[in-house]
């Protein structure tokens, strides 16, 4: 059990039969009545987001949440396999478990697989990726880097916005966070 109190963004939490983790808070205490926290609440399952108060000192069940560290092995059909590092037992997971950052995923990656009762939440990429460029426009002679951006195509078949000296064949560190690119490897 968590008191309201004790929020801060990050904290997961059980409510209704789901996981929530606090996005934001605020603890008010008006001149009259009683002290309340106002908070914004996102289902990690489904990614919904929902505002709801709670009286100062109200305990709710907090979420405890496992977190295992897993190398991605192959990928069978539409599932991905996963090794767990510890125990190397597999897991086999279906791209919408994995979520959008799946167009980053590579064989050989480790990533982090967050569970709940048994129940695959999310799984954490790495910040940042290292990935060759395998479709793009030529760069013209006097492409700056203060210039545009243009789209390329990397191995995984992700597409990033990338400077227009950028050329097929070189290796680029993306930021799997925001699909930003960050710089060449």
């Amino acid at each position: 059990m968590i008191s309201s109190n004790d929020f801060r963004p990050g904290v997961t939490i059980e409510l209704d039969g789901a996981v929530w983790r606090v996005v934001e808070f605020l603890h008010v205490k008006p001149g009259k009545g009683s002290a309340f926290v106002r908070t914004k609440l996102k289902n990690v399952q489904s990614g919904s987001v929902v505002e709801r108060t709670f009286r100062a000192g109200e305990t709710v069940p907090q979420a405890t949440l496992e977190k295992r560290t897993m190398q991605h092995t192959y990928k069978e059909g539409e599932q991905f396999v996963f090794m767990d590092m510890e125990t190397y037992e597999e897991a086999r997971l279906n791209p919408d478990q994995i979520g959008d950052r799946v167009k980053y995923l590579t064989e050989s990656m480790e990533v982090n697989v967050i569970t709940w009762n048994g129940q695959v939440l999310e799984v954490e990429l790495p910040n940042s990726v290292v990935l060759e460029v395998t479709q793009t426009d030529p760069g013209v002679k006097g492409d700056t880097a203060t210039g545009g951006t243009k789209p390329a195509i990397v191995s995984t078949g992700a597409q990033v916005m990338v400077p227009l000296f950028i050329s097929i064949g070189e290796r680029i560190k993306i930021d799997t966070r925001n699909d930003s690119y960050l710089g060449r490897e």
